[in-house]
């Protein structure tokens, strides 16, 4: 297997037409790193993805693959392959003929193409079924397919488009843990598309969370799920909430914010000049609920909605100037006490727990 290289991409961006999809990206993705570019639909996840794998043209900027420049370089000459999200397989080839078919267009000799192709359906554990055509498979061994297909050009990185998009619940699981096996034991970067925050931190060494084609984000799944960048980093992940307000004044435990309601709140993370906006999170798994909080840690939430989730219960709660309001409580917590929506509840939360995040454009 070729040995893995760095991606290292300068300050690309993509425009269609009046549309930049991809604003100035800049990103190293180290080699033998499982990277999941992750955010919502029309982020510039997608086109980004195109752009590494020769697939969309660079408007400006620069893609380096090891020591090699790649930007203007076609698919075929990159050093990468791509596996799509249909998968794309042949329905008329059997599994062998299917996997050898890029080595047979680059002229490879029969015997040593299926050889190979063999090989790598050794690799993804689908020998048996060498000699049968895709329509006789399940959704996940047509995915082992396509794998194979992709990796035996043996490319310095493995690009993957949304590729568990279309299977089941259950089987995205199981594939999770295939793909992490395998690019584990290949050793080369794997760049995986994908608009699930469960899948990326299941899969990831390298999350980068894009937003409106420039990057709000590239940390560690632990590092994204401690320490969210920005407030979009905080909301789209889902652990913690988002109070937006004023700073006011800086004090010894850090930053203190006013909203709009007039309740103010204590922070901790990062200097904010008095008077400015200013974005605080605070985790959603960490809010105490039914304790008296210490001035600056707590308010006293309406409750709006109560999902029971067995082990656990998600509260949503609004306050003076603060809305939609999630609380992660056990599901002892809740069922020791009487609550019901429209319950006024003191929540509270401890000062490491609420950090003050950063804002792309200051």
């Amino acid at each position: 297997m070729t040995k893995a290289a760095e991606i290292d991409i300068v300050s690309v961006s993509k425009i269609y037409g009046q549309t930049t999809a991809v604003q100035s990206v800049s990103l190293k993705i180290p080699p033998g790193t499982y990277c999941c570019l992750l955010g919502p639909s029309g982020c510039g996840k997608t086109s980004t993805l195109r752009m590494i794998a020769g697939h969309e043209t660079i408007s400006s900027g620069d893609i380096r693959l090891g020591n090699k420049v790649v930007t203007d370089l076609p698919p075929a000459r990159r050093g990468t392959a791509m596996m799509f999200q249909s998968y794309a397989l042949f329905p008329h080839l059997d599994l062998i003929d299917n996997v050898a078919f890029s080595l047979k267009m680059k002229g490879v000799e029969k015997a040593a193409r299926q050889g190979k192709a063999l090989d790598m359906l050794k690799l993804m554990q689908l020998e048996p079924y060498a000699t049968r055509r895709p329509g006789q498979l399940s959704g996940g061994q047509q995915q082992r397919v396509a794998l194979a297909r992709a990796l035996i050009t043996d490319p310095e990185a493995l690009l993957l488009d949304e590729p568990l998009s279309a299977l089941d619940p259950f089987l995205k699981i199981k594939m999770r843990a295939e793909l992490k096996r395998l690019q584990s034991s290949l050793g080369i970067s794997f760049v995986h598309v994908t608009h699930s925050q469960e899948e990326a931190m299941a899969l990831a060494d390298l999350i980068v969370i894009m937003n409106d084609g420039r990057i709000e984000q590239a940390a560690t799944p632990r590092g994204v799920f401690e320490q969210p960048a920005t407030a979009f980093v905080a909301r789209f992940m889902g652990d913690h909430n988002v109070i937006s307000g004023r700073a006011t004044e800086t004090t010894a435990m850090g930053i203190k914010l006013e909203v709009a309601g007039g309740g103010e709140f204590l922070a901790t993370g990062r200097s904010v000049v008095t008077g400015q906006p200013v974005d605080i999170a605070v985790r959603t798994d960490r809010v105490r609920i039914g304790e008296s909080a210490a001035p600056g840690l707590g308010f006293t939430g309406i409750v709006s909605n109560i999902e029971y989730r067995g082990s656990t219960v998600k509260l949503l709660l609004t306050g003076a100037g603060i809305e939609d309001f999630t609380a992660i409580v056990s599901d002892g917590d809740f069922f020791n006490r009487s609550i019901s929506v429209g319950a006024a509840v003191p929540l509270s939360w401890e000062p490491r727990d609420a950090i003050v995040l950063g804002r792309l454009d200051s």
